[in-house]
């Protein structure tokens, strides 16, 4: 028996291996890519993130990342707003391929054994217990169906977690419903070393520099009809935008535009007796505010902390501590990010937003700052 399997060599799962391996516990990562591998993501790490990699000694996991100072924001009819991080703080923009290529290496370094091209297939429970509790993972990899016994189980396997949904821990919350469609362009014109985010009715476009000339281009909607054609969408989008149409007149998408979601997901507690939930299987966030990855590399290392307990004093009532953690780090900005995804979701409030915001654009600055994690550099 190991001391920790864990479900997701992404970005979560990798911190909790990389923790949890320095401490000394024995740690198998299973994954059902082989990396390195593509994902739609943000690519962006905010300043709060990258003082996370700094901490742990992986500061030169994002090193190759283009520096983004901070957002401009743009709303209904010319409102435009550009905001620094301030104070000398700066983020990374750099594709998921690379960063999560990076961090699971550092876990191998760091002792974790990492079992690539491995499909979970669910959790295994005794009900042996007073209460069923995880006790391991039934995986299917290239010499057949094998049950893995741990200690402790830790799933970062995204958000549509086979173990947290075969728990029934996790869901879609009915509103809102939200789509991202996001694609890889080059010679996109005016890019500079801020991220973009375009906020209009029933939906916004993000869009980030990245190295090498390339623009990560991303629509999220509520509009599900024409979710079939996703690279139609998506160039459609950018071009009934007059503040992108003109930029990406001669932009060429380098890659297959991708479809994700629907994209929020809730988690009312991070875990099960024996289990430990990290990273987007814990809960999703509309990564409008661009602070996902935050959310994950802390996420992760909060599960690690949790099942470190675990492994000591008994793991039954590991995720309650877990959750009494997170609520303590993340409360507020979930918040935060709810009443922005509310607020994206009127037509109403997206008026009175960009009225408010051309009187006061202040506020939009230390939202600015706030969303980039800058007090937690």
């Amino acid at each position: 028996m190991i001391d920790v399997a864990i479900c997701g060599a992404g970005p979560a799962g990798s911190i909790a291996a990389l923790v949890l391996a320095r401490a000394g516990a024995r740690v198998m990562v299973f994954d059902r890519a082989v990396f390195p591998r593509d994902k739609l993501c943000g690519d962006t790490l905010n300043p709060g993130a990258l003082a996370i990699l700094d901490r742990l000694g992986l500061t030169c996991a994002a090193a190759t990342g283009l520096p983004i100072y901070g957002m401009v924001v743009t709303g209904e009819g010319d409102l435009r707003i550009e905001g620094t991080y301030g104070a000398g703080a700066c983020g990374r923009a750099l594709t998921r391929r690379v960063l999560d290529q990076a961090l699971l290496t550092a876990a191998s370094a760091a002792g974790a054994q990492i079992e690539e091209g491995v499909l979970v297939r669910g959790a295994v429970l005794d009900s042996s217990f007073p209460a069923p509790r995880v006790t391991g993972l039934a995986v299917l990899g290239r010499g057949g169906p094998l049950r893995v016994k741990a200690r402790v189980v830790l799933a970062a396997d995204g958000r549509h977690s086979r173990v947290a949904r075969e728990l029934r821990l996790a869901r879609h919350p009915p509103t809102p419903r939200r789509w991202a469609v996001g694609g890889y362009f080059e010679g996109v014109a005016g890019l500079r070393m801020f991220g973009e985010m375009h906020v209009r009715r029933g939906r916004y476009i993000g869009l980030a520099p990245l190295p090498g000339g390339l623009a990560n281009v991303c629509v999220v909607t509520a509009d599900r009809t024409s979710l079939a054609d996703p690279a139609t969408l998506l160039m459609r989008a950018v071009r009934e935008e007059p503040m992108l149409a003109e930029r990406l007149e001669a932009a060429a998408l380098v890659a297959p535009a991708v479809c994700m979601g629907p994209m929020a997901v809730e988690c009312a507690t991070p875990g099960a007796p024996g289990l430990l939930l990290a990273g987007d299987a814990a809960g999703f966030i509309d990564p409008m505010t661009g602070d996902g990855m935050r959310f994950a590399l802390r996420g992760g290392e909060l599960a690690a902390e949790a099942a470190l307990h675990g492994l000591q004093h008994g793991a039954a009532e590991s995720h309650l501590r877990l959750m009494d953690a997170c609520r303590r780090e993340f409360a507020a900005k979930w918040r935060f990010n709810r009443a922005l995804r509310m607020l994206v979701g009127s037509a109403a409030t997206v008026r009175l937003a960009g009225l408010g915001a051309s009187i006061a654009p202040r506020v939009i600055q230390q939202a600015i700052r706030y969303a980039g994690d800058v007090r937690a550099v």
